[in-house]
This record gives structure tokens, sequence and C-alpha cells, in this order.
């Protein structure tokens, strides 16, 4: 490399030695981008900010699939109807967010430039593991804000190449990351839909009957908790669903994710509470 930092007009930290943290790099050079200061700069008391629910993941032979309704809310109003809060964190890990909107979108984004910052630095990628602690470490920078009300629990599932399955990982508030077994859920409508799946879930489900599993799950949140979206067959605003599998990360397309709703509310319609046993 010729010619000086200043030359090239950027700051030295650029051209120091340190870690492979994004985020580490961010404190140094720019700490007013990370998501925890811009959160402080809204200035004292609770704003009444747009928040985020219900996220699941659940474990099927060969992978784990990832899904989440769509509305977002400020107090007692509807924020938005088509927040998406289901992405890729890079090509074998989904990053899932529940809570406050604007800090855990930037969450996500500073998680994806942080593992592509690494893979670039090291020419390897990081273990499931090994992302789920960076991860933690975010989430972990913005305890003073969830302690005022400005709280983002995600959650992240993947395919681990080294042990070749599907995997979960559940947070709180202070970014310990927990392994899930099976199946989990997150945000306010999350004890309806665990006790959804806990109804469903089977351990070898297909990834279709996964998926069914999940928007069942999502309709009883919705039915008992009002920050949960159900279908919007009207607007045409379903649940995001994706999967993560050995061969990467994908989104289910929306017109199969369209057709399995439609196809849960007319069963809706003549059992209203949903089926009773796992899917068969």
């Amino acid at each position: 490399m010729t010619g000086s930092a200043e030359g090239q007009g950027l700051p030295a930290e650029f051209f120091s030695v340190g870690s492979t943290s994004f985020a580490e790099l961010l404190t140094r050079s720019a700490p007013e981008l990370l998501p925890v200061n811009r959160a402080a700069s809204v200035g004292p008391g609770v704003p009444d900010v747009p928040h985020g629910t219900t996220i699941m993941a659940l474990l099927f032979p060969g992978g784990v699939l990832v899904a989440g309704d769509r509305r977002a809310t400020s107090g007692n109003v509807i924020a938005q109807r088509d927040l998406e809060k289901v992405y890729a964190a890079d090509e074998h890990a989904a990053v899932a967010m529940a809570g406050t909107v604007g800090i855990g979108l930037e969450m996500i984004r500073l998680f994806q430039v942080e593992l592509e910052h690494y893979e670039k630095l090291q020419a390897a990628r990081l273990s499931l593991p090994a992302k789920a602690r960076r991860l933690g470490a975010i989430i972990q920078a913005n305890l003073a804000q969830a302690m005022q009300g400005l709280a983002v629990v995600p959650l992240l599932a993947g395919y681990d190449l080294d042990a070749g399955r599907g995997r979960i990982y559940n947070y709180d508030i202070t970014g310990s990351p927990q392994e899930s077994t099976d199946f989990y859920a997150e945000g306010s409508g999350s004890p309806f839909a665990r006790g959804s799946l806990k109804k469903l879930y089977r351990p070898d489900l297909t990834e279709e009957e996964a998926a069914a599993v999940s928007v069942q799950a999502l309709y009883d949140a919705a039915e008992d908790d009002s920050a949960t979206a159900g279908p919007d067959l009207t607007r045409r605003i379903f649940p995001i669903i994706s999967v993560v599998t050995e061969d990467g990360y994908r989104r289910l397309p929306e017109s199969d994710v369209a057709a399995l709703t439609e196809s849960v509310v007319a069963a809706r319609r003549e059992r209203p509470d949903g089926p009773v046993a796992p899917l068969r």
C-alpha cells in the first residue's frame, strides 16, 4: 500500500492493525454511526416509536425455517403493515428482529457488515456459534437503551456447516446467546406462538410442513396479541418465511406463501381454533 492515510482521505484507524470486528472499527472511527449512539440522540424519556413482533424459528431435517408477521405498532396504533422482520445475515444464516424497529434494523445492517468484514479480512467465514456471539455483542451494546424501553431482541438461525444441521439462537437484552431446541418464538405474540408450536411441531417435518406450522402459529399469535398481524388477504400482505439449508439462505416466494396462507385461512373457517394435532 502506498501513500499516507491522510492522502487517501481515510482516517488513520483504517490503516492500523486491530481486531476483525467492524463494530469495534466504528467505535474507534465513527461512534455516532453505531445503533446504540443513534438511539441515545433521541433524548431522555421513552419515545413512542414503532415496535415489531412476532418472529419464530423451527428446525426441520436438513435446515431451519424463520418466519415473522408484518406488523409494527406505536402504542395502540398500527405504525406499519408490511414491515420485514426476517433477513439474510449471510449465505448460511438468517436474523429476525422483534422490538424497537429503527434500532433493530440498524443492528441487522451492522451485523451483516460485521460478518462480511470478518470474511474479507480473514478469507474465511465465522462458524455459526461465533456468529451468535458477534450478534450478542451488538445487542449488549444497546443494554442502556433497552433498560429505557428501546429494546431489541433478535433471533439468529442458520445451518451449521461443521455440525451438518440447523441451529437456533435466542437472546435476552443483555446479549447472551442461548441455543434453542426444536423451535423458538420472540416478541409480544410469542407466548401464543410457542403454544401453537408445541401443539404442531414434529422433528420430522418437511420444509413445506414447517412452513404450514409457522403460518398456523402466527395465526394463533394474531388471535390473542393485538400487536401481531394476521393474514391481510385484502392488501395481499403475508408473513415472511425463509429457510436456511446446506445450500444457503432462501426466502420462500410470495406466491407460495400466499397460497399456503389462503389455505390456512380457508381451513380456519371450518375450524376457527386450528388443528389440534401434528400435521400429517
